[in-house]
């Protein structure tokens, strides 16, 4: 404890004492400023990313001015790469849904100039010397955090981020519902929006130093594994994923672009993977599909096999 700080008053928040995930990457307060931060670094001047990723990944490549080019994917979720990416140019990889490793692999050892998007994949150590950053709230509770692996020892002067206003849904969450909280869910990740690159708030890295990753890790593993038992021979996705990979959620592709409709009206809710991509593409491309139809569903440490087996129910109930 510094000197300066008080001693006394109120009791704070009582949060569990323990080590964060990523202790030796840079904390940073959003994934979108983590791409920044390379890019600020590494001074490319095109950047290939795939036509199936959220658009707020423009935001910086817009801020810094920088030429950009869209790739598609295979039914693999592998870039189909007709382009030539040279000294100036790199590439960004999302590793979809966390079950994407054994591709990452594979280009990270064949493309020097590469970024990896782990956003969907936290426990997905990084690869090599390639560079990649991660998300925090797309795994855990809390409103802000991302983690920086950078090829490069240079480092950018950071401010550190304060969270205190983007905490109401989340406290809502707990005190009354997901769904009264979502309106301020919303609110939030528009304040999120154009933000500096600074380092990551001190209640965020609390938070994340109290978390259980080994529970959300064995949780997430039981419910895909349970999920994919009950979906593997109608899934028209195609996995490919190892015993190591640590998933987001369980991805269901399925041709009926209804079905996400009904599961929310019985309260399933399901993510749409990215709206952006119906004014990117053609209705014929693979990564409309995948925005029309792909059903992402929940699989984290809330939820045990009684969660997953209403979620089978009431999915093959709508088949």
């Amino acid at each position: 404890m510094h000197l300066a700080e008080p001693i006394g008053g109120f009791i704070g928040l009582q949060l569990d004492d323990g080590d964060l995930y990523y202790p030796d990457l840079i904390a940073l307060n959003t994934g979108r400023n983590a791409l920044e931060y390379i890019l600020r670094i590494k001074k490319f001047k095109t950047i290939y990313l795939p036509y199936f990723t959220c658009e707020v990944l423009l935001e910086p490549i817009r801020k810094l001015k920088i030429a950009y080019r869209y790739y598609s994917l295979d039914e693999n979720l592998c870039p189909i790469i007709d382009f030539i990416i040279d000294e100036q140019s790199c590439l960004l990889y999302t590793n979809y849904f966390g079950i994407k490793t054994d591709i990452v692999t594979s280009l990270t050892s064949k493309i020097k100039n590469i970024i990896i998007d782990n956003a969907q994949a936290f426990f997905t150590k990084p690869i090599n010397n390639a560079d990649t950053f991660y998300s925090c709230r797309k795994f855990f509770g809390v409103p802000d955090g991302a983690y920086l692996h950078i090829g490069s020892h240079k480092r950018l002067q950071l401010q550190q981020d304060e969270s205190i206003h983007r905490f109401s849904h989340l406290i809502k969450g707990v005190d009354i519902n997901t769904e009264k909280g979502y309106a301020d869910y919303v609110e939030n990740n528009k304040s999120l929006v154009n933000n500096d690159i600074k380092e990551m708030s001190r209640i965020t890295k609390s938070i994340l130093a109290g978390t259980n990753y080994q529970k959300c890790i064995t949780s997430r593993k039981n419910n895909f594994d349970y999920l994919h038992e009950q979906f593997f021979d109608i899934n028209l996705l195609k996995m490919n994923y190892t015993s190591n990979d640590v998933a987001m959620v369980y991805p269901l592709l399925i041709d009926d672009p209804s079905l996400k409709k009904k599961l929310i009206e019985r309260k399933i809710f399901i993510a749409t993977y990215w709206p952006n991509v119906y004014q990117w593409t053609s209705p014929s491309s693979f990564e409309y599909n995948l925005t029309n139809n792909l059903i992402a569903l929940p699989i984290d440490h809330r939820y045990n096999l009684t969660d997953m087996e209403r979620i089978v129910k009431v999915v093959k109930s709508l088949l």
